[in-house]
């Protein structure tokens, strides 16, 4: 027979499986106990910042906002903006073209650096570099990747070779990511800051995203908490303010200081979290230093914005790094020295070595619980747990604790985010529980690997996707701002215009109908606005075989024209400024990097005349 029924003894299954079930309910009963403890001593910690927070709220503690806004107040300092590259030639002429023009700071330039051997990285560089006058390259002396440290190191030595030829000096150093969406006042709130403290922090918050993108979410979630209460409280008990890698402002003081107590080695090349290495540091030689306190100025919080990321593999990828140099590296080479708010802040960032998997055990305890309540209930018998029951007092203690700080963690999405993204961070929660604990085994796996071969530990890059064009259109200067400031129209002019301009109609187009600019002046602003180039371009220049790489429709349907095809770049004409739609329609037809070039619609039409 090719089947074969076998007779179930009913009854002696339900036994295994009570069983079972008994020597489940021991061992979670087991956990109880130590978990409650665990859980009430680490929630009364963080009772420990909310009760922080709120006195220096109630007794008006807290730092006030830099001010801003009279030209005669705080004299602009020059300032350098240094940029690590390796492999980000897709995203750092968006970081580069999109920061120029929103900046609201005259006197700064970028210094980016890349490696040799990448060439991709190089080119686009070399193409911003004759783009735009405030951006130079720095090319490491040796073959990447190597450390991020490494490579500010050589990108600083480049900026002190530029000053010696140039014969300038750059008042405050400040470090940026290729991704980094930078907030037009950024600068400004640095040098406003900067004639009072040694390192100026601005907050680093990331992007909204929808409800769905579960894992940035999550980052959403503890960047609101960490920036709104964590930093503060660092700062109010007087411990040191760790950099946050990008945003972090530098007077050319301290990091003098730095150089001078470090053999010239201003970020640590060994250290895989270099930037929490060196708040560290300059806070034991006695710097000052100031984490922005969140300010909203124009339409937006002055902070700096980017994508964290979006999957749960590259989450993990980035926070074991984390772990790796905050809680084990850093534990290494620093030990528990210092005076009692650096030694309570060591606790507070390596805490989470044991935390981490805690909570996510919590989370499994937890739900192992509802669900054998559940079942008993359905099933007419006792709960198997009630027997094991805790304290009721420390039951409701730990239970309040968790209710407070979940209700702190949601008040401050809801501040940053919004009411309905807030109702999710409960949930998120227990996502990042999962993340941090699968990062943390990855962490301590890398270590103790790393510490028996006697290898040195090896920094592991974060993937950066640069945020697309609807992402940036808040930080962008108005166009009629650029207008007036530019001469073209004045002020009453344009404000009558917005009065009278009908709806569906933009402000350039009728501005132009009226005569009030020309065409080639609309174009001009757009070009600063947007940071593009612009200009007329001419027929007879332009291959025709390059002309025809696109669809005939999608030159038509999108009025956008390839004019060149260089160094794996597609240039392309438009009257229109580009959209994250034609971006998405573009790249159907080809795999190069886009870079778009503003023409005037009569160019433009004289080009698909000739060309097409």
């Amino acid at each position: 027979m090719i089947f074969a029924f076998v007779s179930l003894d009913i009854p002696a299954w339900w036994g295994y499986l009570a069983i079972a079930g008994d020597w489940c309910d021991l061992a979670v009963a087991h956990c109880l106990l130590p978990l409650a403890w665990i859980i009430l001593l680490s929630g009364l910690d963080d009772l420990t910042l909310d009760a922080v927070c709120l006195w220096a709220w109630l007794a008006r503690r807290l730092p006030a906002a830099a001010i801003l806004g009279t030209d005669d107040l705080v004299e602009e300092k020059t300032i350098a903006i240094v940029v690590p590259l390796w492999h980000e030639h897709d995203v750092i002429a968006g970081m580069v073209e999109h920061n120029v023009a929103a900046i609201n700071y005259e006197n700064y330039n970028f210094f980016i650096g890349a490696y040799p051997n990448d060439d991709a990285t190089l080119e686009a560089v070399r193409e911003l570099e004759a783009r735009f006058p405030q951006v130079h390259l720095a090319v490491c002396p040796h073959s990447g990747p190597t450390s991020k440290a490494d490579c500010l190191n050589w990108i600083y030595q480049r900026m002190l070779l530029f000053e010696e030829h140039h014969g300038t000096r750059f008042d405050i150093v400040m470090t940026h990511d290729a991704e980094d969406l930078i907030h037009p006042e950024a600068l400004s709130f640095v040098n406003a800051y900067a004639g009072e403290y040694d390192m100026v922090q601005i907050p680093v918050l990331p992007l909204p995203t929808p409800l769905g993108d579960f894992v940035h979410g999550v980052y959403c979630d503890e960047f609101a908490e960490w920036q709104i209460k964590d930093m503060r409280a660092r700062q109010l008990m007087g411990s040191f303010v760790p950099s946050n890698g990008v945003g972090t402002g530098y007077t050319r003081a301290a990091l003098e200081e730095l150089a001078s107590a470090e053999h010239n080695l201003i970020f640590e090349p060994a250290c895989l979290t270099e930037d929490y290495e060196n708040g560290l540091r300059l806070h034991r030689l006695g710097c000052k230093q100031m984490f922005v306190p969140l300010t909203k100025c124009g339409e937006g919080i002055v902070a700096t914005r980017e994508f964290f990321p979006r999957k749960a593999r590259s989450a993990i990828r980035q926070r074991s790094r984390w772990i790796l140099g905050i809680a084990l590296q850093c534990w290494e080479r620093n030990g528990w020295r210092g005076g009692w708010s650096e030694k309570y802040w060591f606790w507070r960032d390596r805490k989470g070595l044991a935390g981490n998997p805690l909570s996510l055990l919590s989370n499994f305890i937890f739900l192992y619980g509802a669900l054998t309540w559940v079942v008993a209930a359905c099933a007419g018998g006792a709960w198997g747990l009630a027997k094991h029951a805790l304290h009721p007092w420390l039951i409701v203690v730990t239970l309040g604790i968790q209710l407070i700080q979940t209700a702190v963690r949601m008040s401050c999405s809801v501040r940053l985010y919004g009411f309905r993204f807030a109702l999710g961070a409960p949930l998120r929660t227990l996502c990042g529980n999962w993340i941090n604990t699968v990062a943390t085994w990855k962490a301590v796996r890398s270590y103790v690997r790393a510490r028996i071969r006697h290898e040195p530990l090896v920094w592991v890059k974060t993937e950066h996707a640069y945020p697309s064009r609807s992402a940036l259109v808040e930080h962008k200067r108005k166009l009629g701002e650029i207008l007036v400031g530019s001469g073209y129209v004045e002020e009453s002019e344009l404000r009558q215009a917005l009065e009278n301009l009908r709806p569906g109609l933009r402000l350039g187009e009728y501005l132009v109908q009226r005569g009030a600019i020309t065409e080639d002046e609309l174009y001009e602003a757009l070009s600063l606005q947007q940071s593009l180039p612009a200009g007329r371009l001419e027929p007879w220049v332009i291959n025709s075989h390059v002309a025809r790489a696109l669809p005939r429709r999608v030159v038509r349907d999108w009025r956008v024209l390839p004019f060149r095809i260089a160094s794996g770049n597609m240039f392309l004409a438009s009257p229109e400024i580009p959209s994250d739609d034609l971006t998405r329609t573009l790249r159907n037809f080809t795999r190069l990097s886009l870079r778009f070039h503003l023409v005037t619609p009569g160019n433009f039409e004289e080009l698909a005349a000739n060309l097409l």
